[in-house]
Parts: structure tokens; sequence; C-alpha cells
């Protein structure tokens, strides 16, 4: 069980409200706090006028989770917690020092309506590589996507995409961005842009928004793993993705 707090005996998974430590019933918990605020969240996006910033990217978490988990919308900078994160043995994170300056680069391009259209994929990767949050993160950036999407005037398929097929498409994103195979994966169900009550109904039947398959670009229950920052295999770990991005 992912245990950045070092606490789960005694207030259970990422110190949730309800004590919980049971993975069925959290994710229940969490999909009943998702679907209750889905409405509200995607309304605030949709009212943010001008670019949208990494403060909204946190007040969507905080209005998806907030009910559940006492420190919705901080990332993991902010909690001073996992600074290093992976999911199983294939995809790591951006260190915790690199949220903010991450989530620039995703929301710097999806804020360009032109950029967003022909790049959809590679926005959703950046996203995915920051990671911000211990928990709620493929939710978040699932709806922030959506109204970038809206705003460049088209829409993603969701419903008509196959899961397995996009989280290794995201994968392959996350270790190597600059060969954009998540574009590729996304091009044939780009669509142009639908009324609002529409993405609600398609957001709110989409599989695996339940929580017990994984959005953020890994295989479906596998928990994250959170490294201190003096581990040394990680920082070797983590330089060696790094370089594999080709990041300076």
């Amino acid at each position: 069980m992912f245990d950045p707090f070092k606490d789960f005996e005694v207030r259970g998974y990422l110190r949730n409200i309800e004590g919980l430590k049971d993975p069925q019933g959290i994710k229940l918990q969490e999909n009943i706090f998702f679907q209750a605020q889905l409405e509200e969240a995607l309304g605030y996006l949709s009212r943010v006028r001008g670019p949208l910033r990494y403060s909204h990217f946190k007040g969507t978490h905080q209005r998806l989770f907030g009910g559940f988990y006492p420190w919705a919308g901080r990332d993991r900078a902010e909690l001073g917690v996992a600074p290093m994160v992976s999911k199983g043995a294939t995809v790591q994170f951006a260190h915790a020092d690199e949220i903010e300056r991450s989530m620039a680069w995703g929301l710097g391009m999806g804020n360009d309506p032109q950029k967003m259209a022909r790049c959809p994929g590679e926005v959703m990767g950046a996203f995915a590589w920051a990671h911000p949050f211990l928990d709620g993160n493929g939710r978040t950036m699932l709806l922030v996507h959506a109204e970038l999407c809206k705003r460049a005037g088209i829409r993603i398929d969701w419903p008509a995409t196959d899961k397995s097929a996009y989280l290794r498409a995201l994968t392959d994103e996350l270790i190597a961005p600059g060969t954009h195979p998540l574009d590729g994966y996304l091009r044939p169900f780009v669509l142009p842009a639908s009324r609002r009550a529409r993405l609600l109904d398609e957001l709110k039947g989409l599989p695996g928004l339940d929580g017990l398959d994984s959005l953020d670009g890994s295989a479906p229950n596998v928990p994250d793993i959170a490294y201190s920052a003096d581990d040394a295999v990680a920082l070797q770990q983590y330089a060696e993705t790094k370089r594999r991005r080709a990041e300076r």
C-alpha cells in the first residue's frame, strides 16, 4: 500500500477522512466523491477566464477530492512527501521539485488552441509526467484536458478508446515524449467539440473512472512507490529516466 506519510496503520490510506485501509473501499469512496463533484469541477474550469494555470489544476483536484482527502489540492512538494514516485518498474514521474515546471510545460502547450488541437497526447503526457498529487491525478488531468480540448474546438471520444492500448501509449509517452506515441494513438478519436452536457455524460460513464484501473500511465492496480530524497538507487533510476526523455 502506498504510504508516503508513514502512518497507514494509524490514519489509513493517505490520511483519508474515514481512516479507510481496504483498497476496494477506498476506491469506492473516491469514485463516490468524484461522481458527486464532477459537474461542479467542470463548471469551475469552464468559468475560468484566460489561460488555465496550475492553480486551476490544483483547484480542480480540491473540488473533486476535498471531501475525502484533507490534503486535496496540495501537491507532493507542498506536502513535503514522496519527492520521487514510480509506478511498478516501468513508469517514473517528475521529482517533486520539478512539478510546477512540468505543469507549466503542459499548460503552456494546452493553452495554445492550435497546439492543443494538433498534439492533445503530448499535453496529456506532460500532465501525467508531473504527477503532482498523491492520488487522483488521472481523473483531475482528464477534466483539465477536456476543458483545454473544448477551448481548442475538439474533444476526445474517450468511450471509443481502448483502455489497455491508451495506457500503453501513455506509458511510451512518459518514457519518450518526443516520439509522440500518445498523439498517434489518440488521432483517430479526435472529434469536433460537443456540448458540455454530452461531455459530462461521457465522463460519468467512462470505464476506469471508478479508480479501480489506473488512468495515469501504467498497469491497472499497481500501487505508487515513494522513495526518499536520498535514495541512491531511486536517484540513479530517475536520472536514467531523465536521460531517456532527453531533458536537460
